[in-house]
Order: structure tokens, then C-alpha cells, then sequence
């Protein structure tokens, strides 16, 4: 990213994440970035915390939790018409988009991703009811409300990796938070075997639409699960939908049919159990407007956040199911995608195959391959013993964390390094700015490229001196690289 503003919302948890955010600040920092935090205290403040850290002057939003924090900053970005880039930082129990664009789990590995990662655009689904029907009276057809979209406010209306309806919305309703914690997507096997035997099927309509409103495809029948997917895998593991694409303007359906009844059971369990669907009992579709009509009893996750009904509907639409039995109401929500709705934070190292669409030119610094190594200011033997001397009385010893370029800087590189304090040996992250003011040197006090550096791997030892601020970003004079 190279522009300078940037907010993080975090999710707190159970406290966790605080800690880890000083050290996000000082590589964001080190990049030339000027990061505030907003804190989320309780559930569903994250889409308010979006919207009031937002702005023409915010270029960046970052959300540090799990997909529903993610969720929650697009959602609240969404709602206030704000062109901000998101980016990830994953600390939640399955962060399903980090390991969809290659995100480290590392807190300080994923700030220097974030670093080295450029806007893209992506799209996201919108999710409305379109249309209820209670059941009829004494023999009377059901009666339609008539429905209008709710305009968002607080709720989960956009969704970036997938909506489920069936089994998956019951099971995250039951999972153990402290279980989750502890033992993260495992969690929700567990609650899944668990909940199984309560689970029944559902009767579901799927309508495949045009821009205009015609159906070009359409399903009927009994299922166990309906899935509205951006992305290929579900849960991380399941490949529900193997032709989808960031960039495509599509929405990928997958229904778990039950027409054998016994076949369909088994495939569940495999889904649980084993994440394998079976082509025989799952139906796929494709398209850019989907209507998915089923009883209102069935319930939906977002983006792996369980939301209700009522989140879509109006006060008078809420009074007029009281007291209706949510099996016989029939719910019909509508999906569409948006296509390049948000800019989202991908990594330049970024090799997957989740986009259609060739990014432009990376105006990043070049790597090492593409650079011819050089000396930009060679120093004579005596200059080079000096810096090579001042490194091993004051300089600061760090382990590294990893390296990446300047994401508007020319020949200039960022290297996060956990440092120990010599005093009272608590270990302090530290980023050092590496660029053309900087002596690079070796064990035996040579001078060496800069490009050098990129050749650091994790745990290697380097050694800076240089003006640190408070921060903990280092201004580097001069470094020592150890073979």
C-alpha cells in the first residue's frame, strides 16, 4: 500500500489481541503509515467502529480479528460510502480470507504483508428478503407481506466469502467460545457432530436470474444445506464452489440435496468429517442474482456470523409474524453480486488463482532478481571500519521477523527484528528503515548492496545502529548482515 492513513479496528477477544497491536503500529509506522486503533468491546460494534473510523482522509481500514470482523469493517465501509482500501490481519479462529490470499497468522508477518500489497478490486454479495408468505388459514392460500429492502444499518447485508443456510448456521449457534479459542476450527466439528441429530431437512427453491428478472435456472426439492459463495472454499477446506472467481461478477450456489435421504446423511457427515462433497447429492450453480426461497425457521450465517431474520425486516413485518410458526413461513432472499465493490489489501506475493483480472504494473520496488546487485555509495576501507566498530558497541542485535520493500521508496527496505534488551531482557519488536543512507556491511566488514538484505530469513541475526524512536522504528546509519 502507499498511502498514509490507516485505522485498525480490533476485535479484543479475551484480551489477546492488545499486545500484539504496538508491534502492527511499528511496522505500519516504518512505512511511512500514521495508524490509529479503535477498539471493539462487544459483539456487532464492529460495522458502528467502521463507519466512525472512516473517511475521505482514511486510506486504509484494517480489520484485526477473525472473517467477522473483516466482514463488519466491509459491511460499515459499505454503509458509508467510503472508498477506503481493507486490509486483514488475522486473529480470529478460522480466518478463512487470510489463508484465501496467502495472509500469515503472525500478526507482524501479516503488517508486513500489508505493507508489501497493493488495492484490488474485489467483489461482495448483498443479501435482502425479497418476499414472505405466511401459511394460509382454513384452506386459505398463504398471504404475502409485502416486502421492501431494509437499507443497512447495523446489520450483516454484504458478505465477502460466503452465506450458509442449513446445518452450518445451527452449528456456529452452538459452538463453545472458550472451546474456540482454545482449539480454533475444530470447534466447530466438534459442535457439529453434536448438533447433528437434531438437524432436518429443509424444502429450498433456487432461482438462477438475469439482469432483467428472467429465471435461467431453477431447482425445487428437499436439502440440508444451501451455500451463496465469492470463493472456492468453504470452511478453509471444502471446495464448494471450483469455478468461482474474485473479479467475476458472480455468485456460486451449492446445495447439499436430500433426495436419498440416507446418501445425502452420509454426505454431511463427509462434509463434517472427512471435507468432501459428493457430486451425486450437491447441485452447483452460477450467476450474478439468485433467489433462494425456504422455510423461515432456517437459519443463516454470514461470513461465519450467525445473523436473524428480524435483521432484514422492518418493525411491522416483525409484528406480523409473532405467533406464526416459523416452519410453515416461507422466506424468499434474494442475492446479488456487486462486482468491484471494495478495494481490498492483496498481497504482491500473491499466486493464487481467485482472480480473473490481471493487476496492472506494480509500481513496488524492484526485487533482487530483477535488480543488478550495486554499491550505491561505496565507502572507503576506513568509513567501513568506523560503522563497523560504532555496530558492535551500540548497535541493536535483532532475530528477524521478516523483510519487505518500501512500498514507495526506491532502494529501501523494511527488516522487523525482535530486539532484547540487554537491562532487564524483555524482548522489543523493532522495524529498521534500510536505505541509501545506510552501510551495509558483513560479519568481516566489507560493504554489500542493499539488496542484500532481502536474502534475511526468519531467526537470522542482523545487527542495526541508528536513531530509534518511540515507535520502535530504527532510522539505520549502518547494519551488519551474518552469514
Amino acid at each position: 500500500m502507499s498511502k498514509k492513513r490507516a485505522s485498525i479496528v480490533v476485535d479484543l477477544r479475551t484480551g489477546q489481541h492488545v499486545v500484539n497491536v504496538p508491534d502492527i503500529m511499528t511496522i505500519l509506522s516504518a512505512a511511512g503509515w500514521k495508524p490509529d486503533v479503535a477498539l471493539k468491546e462487544y459483539s456487532g460494534q464492529t460495522i458502528k467502529l467502521a463507519k466512525k473510523v472512516s473517511g475521505p482522509d482514511i486510506d486504509l481500514v484494517i480489520g484485526y480479528g477473525g472473517d467477522g470482523t473483516l466482514n463488519g469493517v466491509i459491511n460499515g465501509l459499505m454503509v458509508a460510502g467510503e472508498k477506503s482500501a481493507i486490509a486483514d490481519i488475522p486473529g480470529g479462529t478460522y480466518n478463512e480470507w487470510a489463508g484465501t490470499v496467502g495472509v500469515p497468522d503472525d500478526p507482524v508477518k501479516a503488517a508486513l504483508t500489508i505493507v508489501n500489497s497493493e488495492p484490488r478490486r474485489v467483489d461482495i454479495g448483498h443479501i435482502e428478503v425479497q418476499g414472505i408468505t405466511l401459511p394460509g388459514v382454513d384452506g386459505q392460500p398463504g398471504r404475502e407481506l409485502e416486502q421492501k429492502p431494509k437499507k443497512a444499518n447495523s446489520s450483516r447485508q454484504y458478505f465477502f466469502l460466503h452465506t450458509g443456510m442449513g446445518i452450518d448456521s445451527v452449528v456456529m449457534a452452538h459452538i463453545s467460545k472458550p472451546l474456540k479459542y482454545r482449539i480454533g476450527r475444530f470447534a466447530f466439528d466438534v459442535a457439529a457432530l453434536k448438533e447433528l441429530p437434531q438437524i432436518h431437512t429443509f424444502p429450498a427453491e433456487i432461482q438462477v436470474l438475469d439482469k432483467k428478472g428472467n429465471v435461467l435456472e431453477q431447482w425445487e426439492g428437499k436439502a440440508w444445506q444451501v451455500i451463496i459463495s465469492k470463493t472456492r472454499m468453504y470452511a478453509g477446506v471444502v471446495d464448494v464452489a471450483p469455478n468461482a472467481y474474485l473479479d467475476d461478477g458472480m455468485l456460486n450456489v451449492c446445495v447439499i440435496t436430500a433426495d436419498n435421504a440416507i446418501k445425502s446423511l452420509e454426505q454431511m457427515i463427509s462434509m463434517v468429517t472427512r471435507h468432501r462433497l459428493d457430486s451425486s447429492t450437491s447441485k452447483m450453480f452460477q450467476g450474478a442474482h439468485i433467489l433462494v426461497r425456504l422455510p423461515a425457521s432456517i437459519g443463516m450465517q454470514v461470513d461465519g456470523s450467525v445473523i436473524k431474520l428480524d435483521d432484514f425486516l422492518r418493525k411491522e413485518e416483525r409484528e406480523a409474524l409473532k405467533g406464526a410458526d416459523p416452519q410453515q413461513v416461507m422466506v424468499t432472499y434474494r442475492f446479488d453480486a456487486v462486482p468491484a465493490a471494495v478495494q481490498m489489501a492483496i498481497s504482491r506475493g500473491y499466486e493464487g488463482k481467485l482472480f480473473k483480472n490481471v493487476p496492472p504494473e506494480s509500481s513496488s520496488n524492484a526485487t533482487a532478481e530483477q535488480q543488478v546487485p550495486h554499491i550505491a555509495n561505496p565507502r572507503t576501507a576506513e568509513e567501513c571500519k568506523q560503522h563497523f566498530e560504532s555496530l558492535h558497541k551500540q548497535g541493536y542485535k535483532m532475530k528477524v521477523v521478516g523483510v519487505v520493500p518500501h512500498p514507495t521508496k526506491k532502494d529501501t527496505y523494511i527488516v522487523a527484528g525482535k530486539y532484547t534488551k540487554p537491562d532487564d531482557e524483555q524482548v522489543e519488536l523493532l522495524a529498521a528503515r534500510i536505505d541509501t543512507r545506510c552501510v551495509l556491511l558483513n560479519e568481516k566488514g566489507e560493504q554489500l548492496p542493499l539488496t542484500a538484505v532481502q536474502a534475511l530469513q526468519e531467526g537470522a541475526e542482523f545487527l542495526v545502529d541508528g536513531d530509534k524512536n518511540s515507535r520502535g522504528v530504527v532510522k539505520t546509519k549502518c547494519a551488519m548482515l551474518f552469514s
